[in-house]
């Protein structure tokens, strides 16, 4: 059992746009930091998300209230940072009490030069966010009230920010995950390339428990530079930030597309899909955040519980005829799904591979070896 690491409580407040102030106490930094504040309704899973490049220029509010009670390990990292501009939290648990603890959530924030804070009314503010939708906000250490409403209002937001290669980190994972090109793994059938737009850990693994052997590259890859890797397939990965701007991947997956190269988007990879075929994006009001979100199979009818993470949807209305809608969210039925019709290409806009959450839709990383 390892303590939470908070010394002493330190004044913080959460200061939105339109000049709402929350009250809390730092458990990060001492420090400031600017961000669109949206809401995550995971119950578990806060080292994931935080962890998860696709909260780039985002700061994420928990609306579980009790959050550090696990800790933090280096087997639940899903990139070798954290990517959250911030975090807000309504109670910090005082002790880590978990076997796989290697340190306190406090000690992982401290090392990691984040900037958070506990002890906000997160049920109001998650209130707030829904009635107002996605806010730019503020967090400060100390009394910098006024400072900070400057500094939240002068956040530009997400829409046209090309945030995809700007978290392409494909060039340390070598040094993070360990992976060598073992004969073992060189002597796989299937040969994927994975288009790190931002992707999690558990998309890699769950390629490579697929069978595969996986090369990954930065977003800004070239169509040209990706089939000379002479891969099976590709796969195009979550990631943060306005799909609409990444005008260099949505060149690279109409030139794969003409190749008849398999393609399998998952979340942004899913915009950047149907941005290349010819439909359109939207900034959304909330977003979806967290691993509890029913999505509906419109084929089968079967309703799946998944994980989220995005600020952007597919316009429905700008959907060309060659694409047909394979899944729906039953919160807000936004688009969850898409594939083509004639050709080897297909999407999810949620997280299949979850991490966090429920583990149902892993099935389709089968569907894609099914399509190599």
């Amino acid at each position: 059992m390892l303590l939470a690491g908070l010394k002493t409580r330190q004044l913080a407040y959460l200061v939105l746009a339109d000049g709402t102030v929350f009250p809390g106490y730092s458990i990060g930094v001492n420090s400031s930091t600017v961000g669109e504040v949206v809401f995550n309704t995971s119950m578990t899973g806060y080292q994931e998300i935080l962890t998860d490049p696709s909260y780039d220029e985002q700061i994420v509010t928990l609306t579980y209230p009790h959050i550090g009670n696990v800790g933090i390990n280096q087997q639940d990292m899903e990139s070798p940072k954290i990517w959250a501009k911030g975090l807000i939290i309504r109670d910090l648990s005082p002790i880590v009490s978990n076997w796989r603890a290697q340190q306190s959530l406090v000690q992982f924030l401290n090392e990691q030069n984040m900037v958070a804070i506990a002890g906000v009314d997160t049920r109001r503010l998650t209130r707030l966010v829904r009635q107002k939708g996605a806010q730019k906000g503020c967090i400060t250490v100390g009394n910098n009230i006024q400072a900070s409403l400057a500094k939240a209002d002068a956040f530009p937001g997400l829409v046209g920010k090309d945030l995809a290669s700007k978290v392409s980190n494909y060039a340390i994972d070598p040094l993070f995950w360990g992976k060598e090109n073992t004969a073992e793994l060189i002597a796989r059938k299937w040969h994927v390339v994975l288009v790190d737009c931002g992707y999690k850990r558990n998309i890699f693994n769950l390629l490579e428990a697929n069978g595969c052997r996986v090369t990954i590259v930065s977003a800004q890859t070239s169509a040209e530079d990706i089939l000379k890797l002479k891969p099976h397939g590709v796969v195009y990965s979550n990631g943060p930030g306005d799909p609409g701007v990444c005008d260099y991947a949505i060149q690279a997956i109409q030139e794969l597309l003409q190749k008849n190269i398999p393609i399998f988007g998952i979340c942004l990879g899913c915009q950047l899909l149907a941005l290349a075929l010819g439909a359109k994006t939207i900034k959304m009001k909330l977003g979806h955040h967290g691993s509890n979100h029913p999505v509906q199979d419109l084929k089968t009818k079967k309703v799946f519980i998944s994980s989220q993470n995005h600020e952007f949807s597919i316009d429905e209305t700008s959907l060309p005829k060659d694409i047909e809608i394979t899944y729906r969210s039953l919160f807000d039925g936004s688009i969850q799904g898409i594939k083509h019709k004639t050709k080897k290409a297909f999407a999810f806009q949620g997280h299949p591979e979850a991490s966090p959450g429920p583990r149902e839709l892993e099935q389709l990383f089968k569907d894609f070896i099914g399509i190599l």
